[in-house]
């Protein structure tokens, strides 16, 4: 099992039209395509507005696979053109990490002493 941390900059001027349209579309399309969400953060320090958001994929080849099929989603391409064109540009910067959990990891190690 892995973890996926995603990172997005979002502006002030229209984070309210982000999250609306992360919450109302992009996670319904992303779990048609087997997305399981963890949890969901916001964070501002002075120089961005992040959200950030934790993923649990079963290995990185259906990580990839899936975001393969997210982003060729008509209805996301849909969604994405109708919202950018109504509110600008959404996400700004964005960093994508797949986290491999340490033998030591105290959740690898509870799993390994079931």
């Amino acid at each position: 099992m892995i973890h996926q941390l995603r990172v997005y900059e979002i502006f002030e001027r229209n984070k309210a039209a982000f999250h609306a349209r992360f919450r109302d579309h992009a996670m319904r399309i992303m779990r048609k395509y087997g997305f399981e969400f963890v949890a969901m953060w916001e964070s501002k320090t002075d120089r961005r507005t992040e959200f950030i958001y934790l993923l649990v994929w079963p290995d990185v080849a259906t990580k990839e696979g899936a975001w393969r099929e997210f982003r060729a989603d008509e209805e996301w391409k849909d969604v994405k053109r109708v919202t950018a064109a109504e509110h600008g540009d959404l996400v700004g910067e964005i960093e994508d990490r797949v986290l491999n959990p340490t033998s030591y990891s105290p959740r690898t190690v509870a799993a390994g002493a079931r």
